[in-house]
């Protein structure tokens, strides 16, 4: 330890033992800690106690105390178990007699033991329960420490922690149960060991033993908790010794399954899950039954998790994971079989067929019928995505089911059951199921190829009648084919629906999933064609000035991905698109200069980048204009992240003038292929033109240190770049720096509201070469307090908050 810490240490001590000092808050106890524990990690913590005997005064006086803060006492205790986690200091601290206080016994016993906090009233503090088992949590790390909690009778304590009315308690004396069963289990145990147990070690036996008691008993919350303990060891712990845990335990585990209802179906779910993905789950053929047992027991709600787990399973039967899907695609094809017209297959896999379970979910409560269909949506969203997703895959059946759905939410569909009219009346206006429906259609669309992702009509819903007409009255729009990819037919209308929504989320959420289905679908002609001739690209620019600015923000990037394949049509129609574009242009730059909230001037920030690395029309016209009059922009914005947004615009101008652009979007205005790249003094012209040194350089000293640590970068950049080539100068005189390093002072003394004005590209670079710019990226990559966060000041800090300290002696940081 530091000497000079060393020094504090006494100091210290007494302020958190004197009641009449205020209490240092929970972060400086928690640093405090943090500092021990690497102190005690690095040496021998024997050697620390002997050195500094204020720290087991400290733990004597705490016991002592009539009425201890429970802070300080949780904070007692864990530094107790810190010290004792090395079998001498251990040792020491059973032993060693306090030398100024009269207290009598042995330290540990007085600390953990039911004569220490275990009868007081600091007890009924929820912190002081959790540092007695945090402490007992690093105490317990050799086998002296099992034999200390046998006698003291810890794991008694424990055992009735679990049900403690703190959720932070009760899952710390879980873990901690965990814990010592694995410690018991070390040694000679650690092999295989017999299921009986008759060769466990006695607090493994305990422990065990309180298992086989919970899951035998008719409380759920006692079922829940042996559960979870369960879950956790096999969780973490992968020795052989958990064969024989789970042959002893798992009888217990499968009578649970004959009760009705299942108690702790959802803890039940996590064990098997946990055993099946541990090496248990690879010698134990038992489990793969129990698996399709408990699926084939729980509701439809309570299966689904269980299912989705089974699926994720590298080694896993197949006929249990067809079991599984089948599982998962009941309640669409539920869903399906009500929107029928006519009978027929749904086209799931056999076992999705909606069994007469899953009716009766969606028959018994709008709350089960709303949270099944969202679940099941949800859980095949995830599934759609894995590498183990079944294969084959149905996609055509998934589409016309979530359109389905959202028929009904929408009240556009014509139902021929009981089942489907309930659907009707619940599902109508739903807005959490119409976002799962749509975020789940935007899901199929990914990862797999245009045909598969938008099938045509006769291979989605061959026979099917066509979809609802737009929402406004008449005849459909007469640019619209007759027989455009299915299911825009039926997702136009919905769109358009949630777009007019009075709920923000319906308009936010419909913006998103435009957004990416135009991202993947962008190039497909009966896409494009129908989206013109709706009146979705119309409502999305009127949605730039939703009064919500959450919405403000998702209408920025769905107009600039419209635009950028040429789809955001002008009310007068798609025939004139340079006055939409320029007007676009300007809409978006005035949100980015006026709007007062930050989301929607970072998407901005970020659609114009888009466009520029794409090639959009705006930016290929006038590409020095565009760069300038969005970096003026971006300069004057408080938002740092618009800011730093300005400099990855600014970096995407630089590469391309160096002839380095990126991809290009398919649609957008070609720029000049075969243009050379520009010489060096062309580029440093160019960026004199468009400010972009004055913005980088203002960037460099910004409060804000991601926005420096990007200017630095960018101008680290640059200066890598110009070396090879030299400067621009011609020999003779020096370039005139003296204004620029003026300046530059200026601003990072603070004084921000200086310009720059004309900048040579000579003195730019003389400048840049001058100035250390790895150095200051060095520094600013460590932490802003990295120069005083260090125990000694935090000693300081704390000891000067009551005082002990000068005024001028305190380090705060």
């Amino acid at each position: 330890m530091d000497p000079e810490c060393s020094r504090l240490l006494p100091a210290l001590c007494a302020v958190l033992v004197d009641p009449r000092q205020p209490v240092a808050d929970d972060t400086c106890l928690e640093k405090l800690l943090d500092w021990f524990k690497t102190v005690t990690e690095a040496g021998p913590s024997l050697l620390l106690l002997q050195e500094n005997p204020c720290l087991v005064e400290l733990l004597f006086r705490v016991l002592k105390a009539h009425d201890p803060r429970p802070r300080v006492l949780s904070f007692s205790l864990r530094l107790a178990g810190l010290f004792a986690a090395q079998e001498d200091c251990f040792q020491y601290l059973q032993v060693t007699p306090s030398s100024s206080v009269s207290q009598q016994g042995e330290l540990l016993p007085m600390l953990f033991g039911e004569s220490g906090p275990l009868g007081g009233a600091a007890w009924t503090a929820p912190t002081v329960r959790s540092g007695w088992l945090q402490g007992l949590r690093s105490l317990a790390q050799h086998p002296g420490a099992l034999r200390f909690l046998a006698d003291c009778g810890a794991v008694d304590t424990i055992f009735s922690l679990q049900g403690d009315s703190s959720l932070f308690v009760a899952s710390a004396a879980g873990q901690l149960l965990v814990h010592i069963l694995a410690l018991a289990m070390r040694g000679p145990a650690e092999g295989h060991p017999s299921p009986q147990g008759c060769d466990w070690p006695a607090c493994a036996q305990k422990i065990v033993c309180h298992v086989e008691d919970s899951l035998r008993s008719t409380a759920t919350l006692q079922v829940t908790q042996a559960l979870n303990v369960l879950t956790t060891t096999f969780g973490h712990c992968h020795s052989p010794w958990t064969q024989g845990l789970w042959v002893r335990l798992s009888p217990l585990v499968a009578c649970l399954l004959e009760k009705d209802p299942i108690p702790a179906s959802h803890s039940l779910v996590d064990l098997l899950l946990s055993v099946a993905r541990s090496p248990v789950g690879s010698s134990d053929c038992g489990l793969w039954e129990t698996l399709a047992q408990t699926l084939s027991h729980l509701s439809p709600t309570q299966a689904g998790p269980l299912a989705l787990g089974i699926l994720k399973l590298q080694d896993c039967p197949q006929a249990l994971k067809t079991q599984a899907f089948g599982v998962l695609l009941q309640p669409l094809a539920c869903v399906l079989k009500a929107a029928a017209q006519a009978p027929g297959p749904p086209g799931f896999p056999e076992g999705a067929t909606g069994d007469s379970i899953t009716v009766d979910t969606f028959l018994s409560s709008k709350s089960a019928c709303v949270g099944l269909l969202c679940q099941a949506l949800a859980h095949l969203e995830l599934l759609q995505l894995l590498p183990q997703r079944p294969s084959p895959w149905p996609q055509a059946p998934l589409l016309r089911a979530a359109v389905a759905i959202l028929r009904f939410c929408h009240g556009s569909a014509a139902p021929t059951s009981d089942v489907g009219g309930h659907l009707c009346a619940v599902l109508a206006g739903c807005v959490r199921v119409q976002r799962a429906a749509l975020d789940f259609l935007g899901t199929l669309s990914q990862g797999t190829g245009s045909e598969e992702g938008l099938p045509g009509h006769t291979q989605v819903a061959p026979g099917l009648p066509q979809g609802p007409q737009l929402l406004r009255p008449g005849p459909p729009h007469p640019a619209v084919p007759r027989r455009y990819p299915w299911p825009l037919q039926e997702l136009l209308p919905v769109l358009r629906k949630r777009l007019c929504s009075p709920c923000w989320e319906a308009r936010d959420s419909g913006l998103e999933f435009l957004t990416q289905v135009t991202r993947h679908w962008g190039g497909q002609a009966a896409f494009r064609h129908a989206l013109l001739a709706s009146e979705v690209p119309e409502l999305t620019g009127q949605l730039l000035r939703d009064p919500e600015s959450y919405v403000r923000a998702s209408a920025v990037t769905a107009t600039g991905q419209l635009s950028s394949w040429g789809l955001y049509a002008t009310p007068t129609g798609p025939e004139h698109p340079e006055v939409q574009q320029e007007s676009l242009f300007t809409e978006l730059l005035h949100i980015l200069s006026t709007d007062s909230e930050g989301f929607p001037r970072r998407a901005v920030m970020h659609v114009f980048t888009q466009w520029l690395k794409d090639g959009h029309a705006d930016v290929a016209e006038d590409l020095e204009q565009f760069v300038a009059r969005v970096l003026q922009a971006a300069s004057q914005d408080l938002d740092w992240e618009v800011r730093a947004q300005g400099l990855e615009l600014a970096l995407v101008f630089l590469e391309q003038l160096l002839g380095q652009p990126g991809s290009r979007c398919p649609y957008a205005v070609a720029l000049p292929e075969a243009a050379p790249p520009a010489t060096l003094a062309q580029v440093l012209q160019a960026l004199c033109r468009v400010q972009l040194f004055e913005f980088a350089l203002r960037a460099l000293f910004d409060c804000d240190r991601p926005v420096a640590q990007k200017s630095c970068d960018l101008l680290l950049f640059l200066k890598a770049k110009a070396t090879p080539c030299g400067g621009p100068q011609e020999a003779g005189a020096s370039p005139d720096v003296v204004s620029v390093e003026a300046a530059l002072q200026r601003w990072q003394a603070g004084e921000q509201g200086q310009p720059l004005g004309e900048l040579e590209p000579e003195a730019v670079m003389a400048v840049l070469r001058s100035m250390d710019l790895e150095g200051l990226r060095g520094m600013l990559a460590k932490s802003s307090d990295h120069m005083e966060k260090s125990p000694q000041s935090l000693l300081q800090d704390m000891l000067a908050t009551v005082g002990v300290l000068g005024e001028n002696e305190a380090d705060c940081y």
